[in-house]
């Protein structure tokens, strides 16, 4: 068991620590041994540590602060024997010899398979992701769509399965926060001033993303989008120095940058604490690539989400195989540590392809069997056994039709519906 102090919900942030400790004491204090780690609480080892529990110390130091003494944080790990596990429940119960399945032995060699795709890909859930995947598609509104693939260890009756298949999921498009807006927004014109509802949808959309500034080409620095200022950034002053001299975010760009702000009617991103904030003019930032959108989608961006992944099944297949190939099992250290094998071919099933049924229909109808053929067939010439009753029905024209063409209209369906087995009522409301 891990214990991390001070704590932190993210679990790229734990991995770096944990990585960390492992660069200063691998060799020597956890004597030799690569752990896996879940990113949470759980740290596993193929054998035993040298100790029951100890205390490490080690420190992050963070690129994006100015001031080092900021951007330097220690961390304190404590490592701690909480059990130790073995395969020989987990044998028995692939033999059929033991009934219940040693969940946490397969959680281990799960968190171990998982170790090296978390540090590569980007982690959404049980699924990875990465533009090394294929084409990302661009799905609207400043998002993209990214391949990726959902992992999983599942034991079955030919034994211990690694589950893979292919999935997606939407992205923020890695461009200017200014190109994001115009995107989002539907907008053409960028010199017009946002509405109060284009602020508010702009601060739901933008909130908690990653931005980098794009207006120093040495510096690079990064923020996190905590809101949206409720004025424009021509009237956006502040103060500069403890003397309590006060400028606008246009003239300070100016004279400590020599950079022209020309969006001046948009109003600055947000960053810090509301006792601290930071300004960042839209057009000096750019959306850190990777970052995933996880709020509701609109119906078409769901469409080009899935126009973008719908595969053929001998296209799917293939798609899976070249993952599998792409992650090189057979190369992962931390698979080697704990002597797991993963086959790069897909498990074969004895299978046959049954008949498909003979389907019946009315005898009154023209034909009155049917073969299937390839999960499909024709309702042309065919009359259903009971096709329902409508009692009561009506058509509303808003068209510039005749009102004899709607009547013909209506007499044409209900002859169509009695062909089909369907039994309309004939007295007609138009």
């Amino acid at each position: 068991m891990v214990s991390i102090n001070p704590e932190s919900k993210s679990r790229a942030v734990n991995r770096e620590v944990l990585s960390e400790l492992i660069k200063l004491h691998g060799k020597t204090s956890l004597g030799g041994k690569l752990p896996a780690y879940d990113g949470r609480k759980s740290l596993y080892t193929a054998g035993s540590l040298p100790f029951e529990s100890e205390e490490f110390s080690v420190t992050l130091v963070d690129p994006e602060k100015k001031d080092k003494e900021k951007a330097e944080r220690e961390y304190k790990i404590t490592i701690r024997i909480a059990g130790r596990t073995d395969l020989y429940h987990l044998q028995q119960f692939l033999k059929g010899r033991q009934r219940d399945m040693p969940q946490e032995t397969i959680q281990v060699l799960d968190v171990v398979l998982r170790e090296s795709p978390s540090w590569n890909y980007v982690t959404v859930s049980r699924s990875f992701f990465s533009t090394t995947f294929g084409h990302r598609g661009d799905i609207g509104e400043g998002l993209e769509c990214w391949r990726g693939y959902y992992q999983s260890l599942r034991p079955t009756q030919m034994g211990l399965s690694l589950n893979i298949d292919i999935s997606a999921t939407s992205f923020f498009k890695p461009v200017t926060v200014v190109q994001f807006v115009l995107e989002f927004l539907n907008l053409r014109d960028a010199s017009r001033p946002l509405t109060d509802r284009d602020r508010v949808k702009i601060k739901k959309a933008l909130r908690g993303v990653r931005v980098e500034t794009n207006h120093q080409e040495d510096q690079i620095r990064r923020y996190k989008i905590t809101g949206i200022t409720p004025v424009p950034m021509s009237q956006l002053i502040f103060p500069v120095d403890e003397r309590g001299t006060r400028m606008s975010v246009v003239q300070y760009f100016m004279q400590r940058y020599k950079y022209n702000l020309q969006y001046t009617s948009w109003p600055c991103l947000q960053s810090g604490s509301d006792a601290r904030p930071v300004y960042l003019p839209m057009e000096a930032c750019k959306i850190v690539e990777g970052q995933r959108y996880s709020k509701k989608l609109n119906d078409k961006q769901v469409t080009n989400i899935l126009r973008a992944t719908c595969q053929r099944p001998q296209q799917r297949e293939q798609s899976i195989r070249e993952m599998v190939l792409h992650n090189k099992y057979a190369e992962d250290k931390f698979a080697q540590e704990f002597g797991i094998n993963v086959c790069s071919d897909l498990v074969s099933v004895p299978a046959r392809v049954l008949p498909p049924p003979m389907l019946r229909y009315h005898d009154s109808g023209k034909e009155k069997t049917c073969a299937p053929s390839v999960g499909q067939w024709n309702m042309i010439n065919k009359k259903m056994i009971n096709g329902g009753i409508i009692d009561n029905w009506a058509c509303v024209s808003f068209s510039r039709m005749r009102p004899e063409e709607v009547y013909r209209f209506c007499c044409d369906l209900i002859q169509m519906c009695n062909m089909t087995g369907m039994v309309p009522n004939n007295h007609l409301w138009c």
